[in-house]
């Protein structure tokens, strides 16, 4: 058995300096090393795992409540340059935590289009479009699927509103492990579900909670900043215009001035609100 493993991971190592010469010397990607583990329950390949907590030599499908688990993508050995711990056994899968690989995933928070970050979903092993209910990602979607083409099944989720059909399908996503950018901050103060549904409707996805409060912040500043203006003209120009009569023509013109400054800035205002949600 050692000798066959040996064997194996030599196997391995020549491949991989095969790939470099042929890549001319080039540097190698991080699409080169997966690792091999035993099996806890229905594992296939493009599913989310973690490792098992009573075995760490196996994995078993990630659920969404142990999202912080996360702990790569099932991929084939034939996927990756370098295969590390493969026996051949039939109950053996290889996991890759780096690189461009084929998840499965599901239409369960809408189409997944190319850009958006993948994460969990309810059913086990299965990712989605990440939301901020989630406290760690898998990647970057690099491919769409809109539950339409190329789906490989279909599932029943149960919801406040009954049962929902979502399907399953394969997206290729540029796997790196991290925390959820759009992660509700459990130490920062709560959001009020209307300012953080706002935000969603402005930038067409989930904003973190510091988004949201900067873009607050610069709303109220924009509208003191544009009611001062209005205010203090019209009322400069109302005094003017009672203590000159004569002068109204000039007085009107300096009003209607003031109020463009105030359109400007309350214009610019809103455009930095906005690109700060959508970037």
């Amino acid at each position: 058995m050692w000798r066959k493993k040996t064997w194996s991971y030599q196997l391995s190592i020549v491949s991989l300096m095969v790939s470099l010469v042929a890549g001319g010397l080039g540097v190698v990607t991080a699409q080169t090393v997966s690792q091999g583990y035993g099996v806890t329950g229905d594992v296939q390949k493009g599913m989310i795992v973690m490792l098992d907590p009573g075995d760490a030599t196996k994995v078993k499908p990630l659920s969404n409540k142990q999202d912080t688990a996360m702990h790569g993508v099932v991929v084939s050995a034939s996927d990756t340059v370098v295969s590390l711990g493969g026996d051949n056994s039939a109950n053996q899968v290889y996991v890759a935590n780096n690189g461009k690989y084929d998840v499965l995933v599901s239409t369960q928070n809408g189409p997944i289009k190319k850009g958006d970050i993948i994460s969990i979903s309810a059913l086990d092993g299965i990712g989605m479009k990440a939301d901020a209910g989630q406290k760690v990602i898998l990647g970057k979607a690099l491919t769409s699927f809109d539950g339409t083409k190329s789906v490989s099944g279909t599932a029943q989720l149960a919801t406040s509103g009954g049962n929902r059909e979502v399907s399953i399908g394969f997206v290729q996503v540029d796997i790196g492990i991290s925390r959820n950018p759009f992660a509700v901050s459990v130490e920062g103060p709560p959001v009020p579900a209307f300012l953080r549904k706002s935000g969603e409707n402005v930038a067409g996805k989930p904003v973190s909670t510091i988004r949201l409060y900067v873009s607050l912040a610069i709303l109220v500043i924009t509208l003191f900043m544009t009611g001062n203006l209005l205010y203090g003209g019209v009322r400069s120009s109302l005094v003017s215009i009672g203590r000159n009569p004569l002068a109204k023509k000039s007085i009107l013109r300096g009003l209607i001035q003031v109020v463009v400054l105030g359109l400007i800035v309350f214009v610019i205002g809103l455009l930095a609100i906005y690109l700060l949600l959508k970037l």
